[in-house]
């Protein structure tokens, strides 16, 4: 069951989004629901902020306060265990209709991250294999793995053109 399951956003009141965390994950060990509500998240970020006195200081803070995300396979019994925690006011959706989050959106989050595993260096030899220039060789210029991007050096009518991808849009050519 777990493979069906998908992001969906509960809105709680401001302040109890670890509190609705906590409660959820403990309605999930008692009953256990493990294969039902597979993941829940609290997107944070990490903030560099000064203070008056010219302090600086890191501070992790809620990216969206009053928002929860939990993955889980959405059945009546779900929906009703989760909407009647205490601090939950709802599923962003329309009325009892939670909307689940597209593959771009989850990924935009950062919440799920999918992990390319590169097999290739600055200087080595790939080939495209997607997008407008598939089958193009290139050499590579630059890796990016934070932002998931490598550029790749392609010789386009004689001329050495730069082109960004994604990391997955290449692979080695071996020699």
């Amino acid at each position: 069951m777990a493979e069906s399951a998908k992001w969906y956003v509960v809105h709680t009141y401001s302040g109890y989004e670890n509190a609705v965390k906590t409660a959820i994950e403990k309605f999930v060990a008692n009953r256990h629901l493990e294969d039902m509500i597979v993941d829940i998240q609290i997107p944070m970020e990490t903030v560099t902020e000064v203070t008056d006195s010219g302090e600086v200081k890191e501070v992790e803070r809620k990216v969206f306060p009053g928002y929860v995300l939990v993955k889980m396979v959405m059945t009546d019994d779900t929906w009703h265990l989760i909407r009647n925690i205490r601090g939950v006011t709802g599923f962003v959706g329309s009325a009892n209709n939670a909307i689940p989050l597209t593959e771009e959106e989850v990924l935009a989050l950062g919440v799920e991250k999918h992990e390319i595993i590169v097999r290739y260096n600055v200087g080595d030899q790939v080939k495209i294999t997607d997008g407008p220039l598939a089958s193009f060789l290139g050499t590579v210029e630059e890796i990016d793995a934070e932002k998931n991007k490598v550029c790749v050096v392609v010789s386009m009518f004689g001329r050495e053109t730069p082109v960004e991808l994604e990391l997955d849009q290449v692979e080695v050519v071996e020699s």
